[in-house]
């Protein structure tokens, strides 16, 4: 499980793919093994999740993620910001934890931005 590059870097590409909803090179950074989690879903395969994202991109193309800050933990990065999107319940803070392993985002997790999440995740 180790990496090459900077798991900062990973994470923040692999969001470049998403704000420009480039479908090939999101998947090309997922792991095999990929697993996204949000608060209403867990998907488990890069397969799944490719579709996933296919149906994402298709219904709202104007969705976009923006981060204030980027902390690194090893191979865990904590993004925290905001999407962008006119479907309200996108549009709004958030954080997001990337698992990159082998260069590549084993995990990628979206959770409200609550005084709870950012205990959880050791964050002020």
């Amino acid at each position: 499980m180790m990496n090459k590059r900077d798991p900062k870097l990973i994470a923040l590409l692999y969001n470049e793919h998403i704000n420009a909803q480039n479908l090939e090179g999101v998947i090309s950074l997922m792991s095999e093994n990929h697993r996204f989690i949000d608060t209403k879903n867990r998907v488990e395969t890069k397969e799944q999740m490719g579709e996933s994202w296919r149906s994402f991109f298709e219904e709202y193309p104007d969705y976009i993620n923006v981060f204030h800050t980027v902390i690194s933990r090893e191979n865990l990065v904590i993004l925290l910001g905001h999407s962008e999107c006119s479907h309200d319940p996108l549009d709004g803070p958030a954080i997001w934890t990337a698992i990159i392993e082998n260069d590549q985002v084993a995990e990628w997790r979206i959770y409200d931005d609550t005084i709870d999440n950012r205990k959880l995740l050791k964050i002020k």
